[in-house]
């Protein structure tokens, strides 16, 4: 699956999923311009990166701010080359909060990452990508997307709307070379939960003990395979949706749980 001279684009690149996925794009050849809100996490990224031998960038960008990612991806093109692959994948959890104790601030702060900072991701990468009719569009959903599990109210509604968007985008966008899919991550141990708890602020309940698979003991019961996955495992789906040997393949939600979602 060589992705060598593509580049790539990838938000919430500074740590978790995003710097794993951008890191593996980077070993199969890719030009990785790596995206997040916290620039000192986006430097190191593209530190990793380079000093591995492969070629990146950083830039800091709040996704949810249009200007703000338009501006990081124009420079990352001038910079390492047109944009073949977007992989929107920065997000953040809600708290675990249901409708009645979730304040509006909590619910706008999460749909406006999750969710919006998807549809900003896959706008700018169009511009691109339509005039070159190729192009690989990569949305990070959530097993949270499937059904009514998972997260809180806020996340569980954006991930939905992340897997609605992909499947409406590829409807749309497939037969112009642009293939649009997204990836549905089970239980992956990364630091997510403490980094949605420091940008959501006070107020926020501690994450550290909230959710359904939190223990090694809860995973045992709830996922076929026994154990959690891997940041690896969530970054190589990305490397083969972003590939030639998917070419077939758009307006797929690809699921990489344990076996979480088949019971």
């Amino acid at each position: 699956m060589s992705l060598k001279g593509r580049m790539a684009v990838v938000t919430g690149a500074g740590s978790g999923l995003g710097r794993g996925i951008a890191q593996m794009l980077a070993s199969r050849g890719a030009q990785v311009a790596a995206v997040d809100l916290d620039e000192a996490a986006a430097n190191e990224t593209a530190k990793l990166i380079t000093e591995a031998g492969n070629r990146a960038a950083s830039f800091r960008a709040d996704v949810s701010q249009s200007a703000e990612l338009d501006r990081a991806v124009t420079v990352a093109i001038r910079e390492l080359g047109p944009l073949e692959i977007m992989v929107n994948n920065a997000g953040i959890l809600d708290g675990y909060l249901d409708v009645d104790a979730m304040d509006e601030r909590v619910w706008r702060r999460v749909i406006d990452i999750d969710l919006t900072g998807v549809f900003l991701g896959c706008k700018r990468a169009l511009r691109e990508m339509l005039p070159r009719e190729r192009g690989r569009i990569i949305n990070m959903a959530s097993v949270a997307g499937l059904n009514g599990t998972g997260g809180g109210a806020a996340y569980i509604a954006a991930k939905h709307g992340v897997v609605g968007l992909t499947r409406q985008m590829a409807v749309v966008y497939s037969a112009r070379g642009i293939t649009v899919n997204c990836v549905c991550p089970g239980p992956i141990l990364t630091g997510l939960r403490q980094h949605s708890q420091q940008l959501l602020g006070p107020g926020i309940p501690d994450m550290s003990t909230r959710g359904i698979a939190v223990s090694d003991e809860q995973i045992r019961a709830l996922i076929p395979m026994q154990r959690r996955g891997a940041v690896e495992d969530i970054a190589s789906a990305v490397c083969f949706l972003a590939s030639d040997e998917a070419n077939y393949v758009t307006g797929h939600s690809l699921v990489v749980d344990g076996g979480w979602r088949a019971k």
